[in-house]
């Protein structure tokens, strides 16, 4: 059974970063050929040492997309669990103190969710976040 990823594209069409300098993988190879092509031909490099750095980066980049893909795994799994709160009962540590009310209203703001919970007075308190949630009925 195939899965297909969340985001709809191939893994070669996302970010192919290594690291924070922003080399990729094809700058990485191109690197180990620059220096294949000026290395002293009295003092080659041994090929282990190629086919190590070459393990090495393969190692980088495929940890580098499970960080990514967790990251998403992570957002998505915040966001069922925010939606499963509509209509639930709520105690909410705002600025007056401890707030009850009913998630009338699930947003998201820069992939954050934010809540809009109804009081039993009537009141509204829009955007508090899922870390401001104290007990959930």
């Amino acid at each position: 059974m195939a899965i297909s990823p969340i985001n709809g594209g191939s893994g070669a069409g996302t970010s192919q970063r290594i690291d924070s300098l922003g080399l990729d993988m094809q700058s990485l190879l191109q690197i180990i050929l620059t220096q294949l092509t000026y290395q002293d031909p009295l003092k080659p490099v041994d090929n282990f040492e190629f086919v190590s750095q070459l393990a090495q980066f393969t190692s980088l980049e495929q940890s580098r997309q499970l960080t990514d893909k967790m990251d998403q795994l992570l957002g998505v799994q915040s966001a069922t669990q925010t939606l499963g709160l509509l209509g639930r009962n709520v105690d909410v540590q705002g600025d007056q103190g401890l707030i009850s009310g009913v998630v009338k209203n699930v947003s998201f703001k820069n992939g954050q969710p934010e809540l809009t919970i109804t009081t039993a007075g009537g009141e509204f308190l829009a955007n508090a976040t899922i870390s401001q949630i104290v007990q959930v009925r």
